[in-house]
């Protein structure tokens, strides 16, 4: 019961973050084109910055269910980790690392260009922020690939 509320809270979690990213990418984001520099700059700041604490929140759920999962299965010994959940885990920790460079990096920079009101700039952190998220975007889209079909 407890590996499956485990593994509930860790697709939960993943639905949120890899969810989120095709929403923005795909949708939001060519949605917010024909607004003026200004606003666009401006709600995709509100957007993010929502968007981004709630991804750390499922950041952390799926770093410790996935563990928390691994150690259960390894109670005992003789537990060789199968093929699949080591392609999850290691492109999962890419995704974390390429999330904390966007989050620590790049999320103050675009805070930054909206406070002082620099639009060219702003859109710039967004353009870095969009590449950024693409990336982990075929990265989750990989996993998610990988573990329901090998």
């Amino acid at each position: 019961m407890l590996f499956n509320a485990l593994k509930l809270l860790h697709v939960l979690s993943i639905i949120v973050w890899v969810g989120g990213m095709a929403f923005a990418h795909f949708f939001l984001r060519p949605a917010v084109q024909q607004l003026a520099p200004p606003e666009r700059v401006r709600l995709m700041h509100a957007v993010l910055q929502r968007f981004l604490a709630a991804v750390g929140v499922a950041v952390v759920v799926a770093l410790t269910s996935g563990l928390a999962m691994i150690g259960m299965v390894s109670i005992g010994g003789g537990f060789s980790m199968p093929r699949d959940w080591l392609f999850m885990s290691a492109v999962g920790l890419v995704m974390m690392a390429l999330y904390a460079y966007l989050y620590l990096s790049q999320l103050s920079r675009l805070d930054a260009a909206v406070a002082a009101g620099d639009w060219p700039a702003g859109g710039q952190a967004l353009a870095r922020i969009r590449a950024i998220v693409g990336v982990n975007l075929l990265l989750g889209t990989a996993i998610v690939v990988v573990v329901l079909l090998w």
